[in-house]
C-alpha cells in the first residue's frame, strides 16, 4: 500500500480520469434515446429516496447549484418524469416529486446502473473497488464545492 502522498509519475492520474471520464459519457449517450441522460437518473435516484424533496436538497445531493438543479427539473417536468410543486409551508420553496413516468424511468435506471457498475467492477475485487471508491469519494474533501483552485 502507497503511504507517501505523491503518485508514480508514470499513473498519469489526471490524464486517466478525464478519458475514463469522456468515454463513459460517450458510452452513456449512445444508450437508447429513451433512456434518461446521466444526470436525470440522478435526480431520479435522489428522489426514489426522498421523493418530495425541496428543489435545493436535490441540488445538493446532486452537487448541483439552484441553475443547476432548475434547469434540470425544468427538463424532467417538460418529460414529464416529475412535477413541482410549491411546498405547502414556504410557498417561495419548490419541491420534487416523481410522476408514474419518473417511476417506471427510476426502476430502468436501477437496472441500467447495476448493469454498468458491474461491467465497471469486472476484473477487479470488492477490495480493490472499495478502494477506488474510497479514492474517488476523497475528492469531496480534498476539492470542496465552490472552491476555486
Amino acid at each position: 500500500m502507497r503511504t507517501n502522498s505523491r503518485p508514480a509519475a508514470d499513473h498519469r492520474l489526471i490524464f486517466l480520469l478525464n478519458v475514463a471520464q469522456r468515454r463513459l459519457q460517450r458510452f452513456l449517450a449512445t444508450r437508447a434515446p429513451s433512456s434518461v441522460t446521466a444526470a436525470q437518473a440522478g435526480l431520479l435516484f435522489v428522489l426514489g429516496r426522498n421523493d418530495g424533496a425541496l428543489m435545493g436538497e436535490a441540488g445538493a445531493a446532486l452537487d448541483l447549484g439552484m441553475p443547476g438543479i432548475s434547469g434540470l427539473a425544468e427538463r424532467m417536468v417538460e418529460a414529464e418524469l416529475i412535477e413541482r410543486r410549491a411546498d405547502p409551508a414556504d410557498g417561495r420553496a419548490a419541491r420534487l416529486w416523481l410522476t408514474p413516468s419518473g417511476r417506471r424511468a427510476l426502476a430502468r435506471a436501477k437496472v441500467n446502473a447495476a448493469e454498468l457498475n458491474a461491467r465497471l467492477a469486472e476484473g477487479f475485487s470488492d477490495a480493490e473497488i472499495a478502494i477506488v471508491a474510497r479514492w474517488l469519494t476523497s475528492f469531496q474533501e480534498k476539492f470542496p464545492k465552490g472552491e476555486d483552485a
